[in-house]
């Protein structure tokens, strides 16, 4: 047997089989940046009269990244990468929240100087203090920016990463004290004495986005006042015993039946729904003695438990018969429904418990004690009294401080609010949010229902570190209030860089000698030390950063965890609306929580945790790329090494076909092009297959079904391509003549496809796109990003070629099928090539359209003959299918020594006795070549 190897044209590229993603990557980091790709981006597009704006929502600058928010960040930067490559002039600027307690508590920690600022940080009179603990702070945010910087460009994300916006930044700070300015002239803020969300660990109010719920074990007590007009004890029940110390008022439903119920011991009043659910307290032996409704019970009163103080029965359509007794104490320093009661009747409010959650000397009798500890006493007091009547455990849902986790208390303080209500502000808000797109669609009826429910905003926060609510406290008369030349004056000196001026400068020099009391006229002022709420912070971020870079109104997407729309979402929509009259986004694109693979939270105690830099040290970042490109990301997400070795076979499986696409163009000559007419039909066959894949890839991209347009990209190289178009074309672009049509056509097709395709895919393998992009042959950009998206040619949609070759298509699994049981069942064939395939057929249009294609069939087969009529002469396999019967043998005559394909005419030519016809037609035009 001679050898014909130097006449093949096998595969020949530099671009490795092996990966080595955790290697090569750092350098493309490198290389980006070196080669300004970013930047040259942006100068390509600024011209095209298309923008695209991604609001990055910034995270929080306190650690490394994790798994949610390397999803959050890749999710974002394939979006923005398409827009760019669709010819949109799309920045992206990342930013970070760097403001709040998590940083303040965490620099106090390591720094024992500032230990007295645990408690009511706005209290502490020490400026030098605080301006340490804030420039500590300061560090602290600045050291972690740079670090999640660096990891997040580890993740391949392209992006403005020298110019992020901070929320530190004195421009941005100077830029919230205006708009804070603006909001205050237009009459949405407001000081008032109000019960709030307190967390007595972190000694701070919270906002409602601050506020998470989750199950606590809580003592639920029954117990009754003393009557004072009537025979009877109203029978009331509880969660917060600690809170009947600030009890004013006993309320009823005015349109629930209530009864007096006369037991053994004595007479209750309840509601008549309830006297079942209250059956062990009232006994077997009782009797209904008297019925009113609700309203008619209005103005009775009933001495305190324990104290000399007489309530009153109010009405409240709050008061419901899901549990309890239908009869609320109402404590107004302690409940939001119970303030707002209280209002209506001139209730007093009492809150005689300080920032750590203990009871001050306002309850002498309960001065020191915490929550907890008071709620235990009560229930003595109770006893001793004679008003105690049940205590057992109930395990409710119940606010947790999103900080701390610890469980949180009402506690009516002085606060600044934002009113969500001035001027129609939720109403407003409420129209803006029927005009954006929400992905999921859900996410309208979530953040509506947020919006919807959401009380006046609590903006203040007695902490250091964070933008300072620049109010002034009349010396005189005690009154606080804020003056807009004082605000816009802190705002110059902050944006000079003077970023603690608050501190720093006298009174006098930030009034100017001009502001007075509006109260009493005095202009004997004092400065309050309060903080902006960081959801402040964050929620006027697009307002800063569309200002700073001249970027449209409203964005074009904000992209974040589901839990935003009663955070950020929430915030930047009231502010906005408050501000500029108009939600800051046109789409809101949400994503799920990454859980294991078995979809539980991971957690440190469970052992299931995943880094994002343990993924990309053991595989590398595209491969977490592929990951967030392949989960639909509108559910939890899930990842483990299970997943991760899945995805690592796909990727394998990607990078070889582009690889083998690759080697087969080493000659590749556009000069030598095929054009679309001249094509050979399986050709024209997968132009219109890359047609619609495209579109179908390009669709979901718009629609931001990300993992639609990766699993169609992948489907069609691993399937369309791999094991079918690729693998057919071998014995084409292996043994043809170089310069042949066959293998020019073949080849103008993969490179069209592999171009378009590594633009197509850049998205989400970034890295590996680029790098199989250096070594595409012919005229390129410098790099992937700086292509074009290809666009979808209608005169490759040969409707007629799509219909002949899904009869084709059919006939070749049918083939298939009967070679494989000749090959492995009959062991009438070693290998496909050895097969001649016969095939009869009485249905018109299949055997119209196997003539039309007959001298393509053996390739697309991968047989060395096929036989449009006959029997099998010898050993065969055969099966009918519907009109179609199918005959496998052996095929005739011998093996070709360089194609393999088996001819009759194999032997003929003395010289080259192994070759068929076609390659003793090749190796004769190569011997005159060379």
């Amino acid at each position: 047997m001679r050898d014909y190897r130097d006449t093949v044209n096998l595969p020949k590229t530099d671009f490795s089989m092996k990966a080595e993603l955790t290697k090569k990557e750092p350098l493309r980091l490198n290389w980006w940046e070196e080669r300004r790709i970013y930047q040259k981006n942006l100068e390509k597009r600024k011209n095209t009269g298309k923008v695209f704006v991604l609001h990055d929502g910034p995270p929080y600058s306190n650690g490394h990244i994790h798994l949610g928010t390397a999803l959050n960040k890749i999710l974002k930067d394939i979006l923005v990468k398409y827009k760019s490559l669709k010819g949109f002039y799309a920045p992206y600027v990342p930013g970070w929240d760097n403001h709040g307690m998590p940083i303040e508590l965490e620099v106090i920690k390591t720094h024992p100087e500032y230990k007295e600022l645990l408690s009511d940080a706005s209290k502490t009179k020490d400026p030098l203090l605080k301006q340490n603990l804030r420039k500590d702070c300061r560090n602290f945010a600045k050291k972690w920016v740079d670090i999640q910087r660096e990891e997040f460009k580890r993740l391949g994300v392209l992006g403005d990463w020298e110019n992020p916006y901070l929320t530190m930044d004195p421009y941005y700070e100077a830029k919230e004290l205006r708009i804070f300015s603006e909001l205050v002239e237009k009459g949405y803020i407001y000081r008032s004495y109000l019960p709030v969300h307190w967390c007595p660990r972190c000694k701070t109010t919270l906002a409602m986005a601050e506020i998470e719920y989750k199950d606590k074990e809580s003592p639920s007590l029954w117990f009754t006042f003393e009557p004072v007009e009537t025979d009877f004890y109203p029978l009331v029940w509880t969660t917060t015993p600690w809170t009947i110390i600030s009890n004013v008022a006993l309320a009823v439903h005015p349109d629930l039946v209530y009864v007096v119920v006369k037991t053994k011991e004595r007479s209750y009043l309840l509601a008549e729904e309830l006297i079942e659910s209250n059956r062990d307290i009232l006994g077997e032996d009782f009797e209904v003695i008297k019925r009113f409704k609700g309203r008619e019970l209005e103005g009775l009163k009933f001495r305190h438990p324990f104290l000399d103080r007489v309530s009153p029965v109010i009405l409240g359509t709050f008061v419901t018969t899901e549990d309890g007794t239908g009869i609320v104490h109402i404590a107004p320093g302690h409940g939001k429904e119970d303030f707002e009661v209280g209002k209506e009747y001139n209730l007093p409010v009492i809150s005689p418990v300080d920032e750590d959650g203990k009871f001050t000397k306002e309850a002498p009798d309960f001065e020191g004690l915490d929550t907890n500890e008071a709620s235990s006493k009560v229930v003595e007091v109770l006893k001793e009294k004679g008003k105690f009547v049940k205590l057992s455990k109930i395990t409710h849902s119940y606010p947790h401080c999103w900080r701390c986790k610890g469980p949180l208390i009402f506690r009516a303080t002085h606060q600044w609010f934002l009113s969500v209500d001035h001027a129609g502000l939720r109403d407003k808000a409420l129209s803006e949010i029927l005009k954006v797109k929400w992905h999921p669609e859900e996410g309208q009826v979530r953040i509506h229902t947020s919006v919807k429910e959401r009380p006046d905003w609590v903006i203040s926060r007695q902490r250091s570190w964070g933008v300072f609510i620049p109010a002034l406290k009349c010396k005189n008369c005690g009154e606080t209030f804020l003056d807009r030349a004082v605000i816009n004056n802190l705002a110059k000196y902050v944006e000079q860089g003077e970023v603690d001026a608050w501190l720093s400068r006298d009174v006098n020099e930030l009034t100017e000698g001009k502001v007075r009391c509006p109260k009493c006229g005095s202009d004997w002022l004092d400065k309050e030390y309060d903080i902006l709420d960081v959801w402040f912070d964050s929620g006027i971020s697009y307002v800063v950063v569309s200002e700073k870079y001249g970027f449209p109104w409203p964005s074009d997407v904000y992209l974040e965890g589901s839990d935003q729309h009663r955070g950020w979402f929430n915030a930047s929509l009231m502010l906005s609306t408050a501000y500029r009259g108009s939600a800051p986004y046109k789409n809101v694109i949400t994503h799920g929580w990454v859980v294991d693979e078995e979809g539980k939270a991971m957690h440190k105690s469970l052992g299931n945790v995943i880094l994002p830099e343990e993924v990309i040290s053991k595989y590398g970042a595209d491969i977490l790329r592929l990951w967030v490109a392949s989960s639909d990301y509108t559910e939890d997400v899930r990842l483990g090494e299970e997943i991760l070795t899945r995805l690592v076979d796909s990727y394998r499986k990607i990078r070889n076909t582009f690889r083998f696409m690759l080697g087969n163009l080493y000659d590749w000559d556009e000069s030598k092009r095929v054009e679309y007419e001249d094509l050979l039909p399986l050709e024209k066959y997968m132009r219109a297959k890359w047609n619609q894949v495209k579109s179908v890839v390009e669709e979901a991209y718009e629609n931001f079904y990300f993992y639609k347009s990766y699993h169609t990209l992948y489907n069609f190289i691993v399937v369309d391509l791999s094991a079918f178009y690729l693998d057919v074309l071998k014995d084409r672009l292996y043994t043809w003549a170089p310069d042949s049509l066959g293998r020019r056509s073949a080849q103008t097709v993969i490179y069209d496809i592999l171009r378009e395709m590594l633009v197509v895919i850049s998205p989400i393998l970034s890295f590996t796109a680029e790098e199989a992009w250096e070594y595409l042959p012919g005229k390129r950009e410098e790099s992937v990003f700086l292509a074009d998206w290809p666009s979808i040619n209608p005169s490759f949609n040969n409707e007629e070629i799509l219909r002949d070759f899904q009869v084709l298509l059919d006939v070749r699994d049918k083939v298939l099928l009967l070679i494989e049981r000749a090959r492995k069942d009959e062991k009438i064939l070693s290998d496909r090539l050895e097969a001649k395939v016969i095939i009869n057929s009485d249905k018109e249009q299949v055997l119209e359209v196997l003539k039309k294609y007959e001298q393509h069939l053996g390739e697309l087969f991968i047989v060395s003959q096929v036989s449009l009529s006959g029997d099998a002469t010898g050993n065969s396999v055969s099966q009918e299918f519907e009109g179609i019967k199918i005959y496998v043998e052996h095929a005739k005559g011998k093996k070709c020594e360089r194609c393999w394909i088996w001819h009759e005419k194999v032997g003929e030519d003395p010289e080259h006795p192994g070759l068929c016809p076609k390659c003793l037609q090749v190796v004769r035009g190569f011997k005159s070549e060379n």
